[in-house]
């Protein structure tokens, strides 16, 4: 009786397992299919071209030494804000001293050697004159009156001469003079000392280069420069709004203005060869990504942006704030080219809409008609499952 007993079990067991299988696939078979759906929102939307760059100071200069000699004394520090005109380092001007000293004595023994020329003039000129009125009663033989008016043209010849040799005297010292002032190094311009190339007592050599004593940069507003590819150039133009953020401060958006346009790409301004030079191979040339640079301008009040820093630059196309917006997927077009959106039914089936969209940022897009907000869009369909809503 138990071994009967056992067995009717088991049979009862496998029954209802059968049962339950039948029930569960037979359900899910009967199930509808789900959609993943987007509610139609509102929002504010951009499209813009996405680039990177590089900061700089919207005017930078290297500040050189125009004369050879050791630098005795710097005025500045990094750092420093400095005025046109300002006295930053002065060279040892002790060789110039003496250099001018030696051109104002050269040009003491031009101006009396002048004087003597002169005198000797005056005097070859009276002496001629006089055989000139002596010649005319045989007073005085002809060898004696062509001597005299041969000395005489000499004297004029060597007086001019003696001129020219002191205007050279004198723009000698003028040139020492100079060469003495440069011993004084002034700021060519109101800027931020951001670099000292040369230490106070370093020797400088200005015979071939003017060597870099300081760098200077206006830093109250800064340029980016960007590059901006070939199939977006069309889409740029002076005067264009942008915004940016940086590695440092990536939560902060900074906003530009577009100065300006570069008309060729940067490989033309060094190289005057439009499609490379008879070295570079034909696939190189054709294959080769071209980008033109644009310059943006910024306002950098608190000094927070630096030379160098790299700029996450979005040129502004086209923006709409407040507006409505669906997923760029949940969009399809027809056959006739119009865009339209599927709207789920109460059945969860899919019903076609037409809408009309404007700005895109390729995430997003913007409804100008044809649909509300709060009403959901679908996104793709699923077998089985509860609704997915996307919010």
């Amino acid at each position: 009786m138990l071994t009967i007993s056992k067995k009717w079990l088991l049979a009862a067991l496998a029954a209802v397992i059968l049962l339950l299988l039948i029930w569960h696939f037979s359900g899910s078979r009967n199930k509808p299919n789900t959609v993943v759906t987007a509610v139609v929102r509102q929002g504010d939307i951009e499209n813009v071209i996405a680039a990177t760059g590089k900061m700089d100071a919207v005017e930078r200069v290297n500040v050189g030494a125009q004369v050879s000699g050791q630098v005795k004394k710097l005025y500045i520090k990094t750092g420093d804000n400095v005025t046109k005109g300002q006295l930053i380092a002065e060279i040892d001007d002790q060789p110039q001293r003496s250099d001018l000293r030696n051109a104002q004595a050269a040009l003491s023994v031009a101006q009396a050697d002048l004087a003597t020329r002169e005198a000797t003039l005056l005097r070859q000129d009276a002496q001629f004159k006089r055989l000139q009125q002596m010649i005319k009663t045989n007073a005085v033989s002809r060898q004696d009156f062509d001597q005299a008016a041969e000395a005489w043209s000499i004297a004029q010849a060597e007086l001019t001469a003696q001129k020219a040799r002191v205007i050279q005297a004198q723009i000698e010292v003028d040139k020492k003079q100079l060469d003495l002032g440069y011993t004084r190094i002034m700021a060519p311009m109101d800027g931020t000392v951001v670099a000292i190339v040369t230490k106070q007592g370093q020797t400088v050599n200005a015979v071939q280069t003017a060597p870099t004593i300081a760098k200077l940069a206006q830093l109250g507003t800064m340029t980016i420069k960007v590059q901006i590819s070939e199939a977006d150039i069309n889409n740029v133009q002076p005067g264009q709004k942008a915004w940016f953020t940086t590695f440092s401060n990536p939560d902060k958006r900074y906003n530009a203005t577009l100065r300006s346009l570069e008309l060729a790409p940067e490989s033309v301004m060094k190289d005057d060869a439009l499609m490379g030079n008879s070295e570079s191979t034909p696939s190189s040339s054709t294959n080769a990504a071209v980008y033109y640079n644009a310059l943006l301008d910024v306002p950098n009040p608190d000094n927070a942006l630096r030379i160098s820093m790299t700029a996450q630059v979005n040129l502004l196309r086209d923006a709409a704030k407040n507006t409505l917006l669906v997923p760029v997927q949940a969009t399809k077009r027809d056959a006739d080219g119009k865009t339209y959106v599927e709207i789920p039914d109460q059945d969860n089936k899919p019903v076609k809409r037409t809408i009309t969209t404007g700005i895109s940022d390729s995430v997003d897009i913007q409804v100008l008609s044809g649909l509300k907000a709060g009403e959901k869009v679908i996104l793709a369909t699923q077998t089985a499952g509860a609704d997915k809503v996307l919010m």
